[in-house]
């Protein structure tokens, strides 16, 4: 009986497991950042920068 081969093969079978869990992670992470930033215009942002500079003026 060859008990290396079969650790071995079990250690790249969980191994690809593995891989195969972070792929679908980052691709389900990836998703969700497209669809956040779509959410934020750039007129949102635009509005957000001119109060922060307002409010920059108080503390000169």
């Amino acid at each position: 009986m060859d008990n290396k081969g079969q650790a071995s093969s079990e250690f790249i079978l969980l191994f690809g497991g593995i891989v195969v869990v972070v792929i679908l992670a980052i691709y389900l992470y990836n998703n969700y950042m497209s669809d956040l930033s779509g959410e934020i215009s750039s007129r949102e942002v635009s509005e957000f920068n001119n109060e922060l500079k307002a409010l920059g003026k108080l503390f000169k």
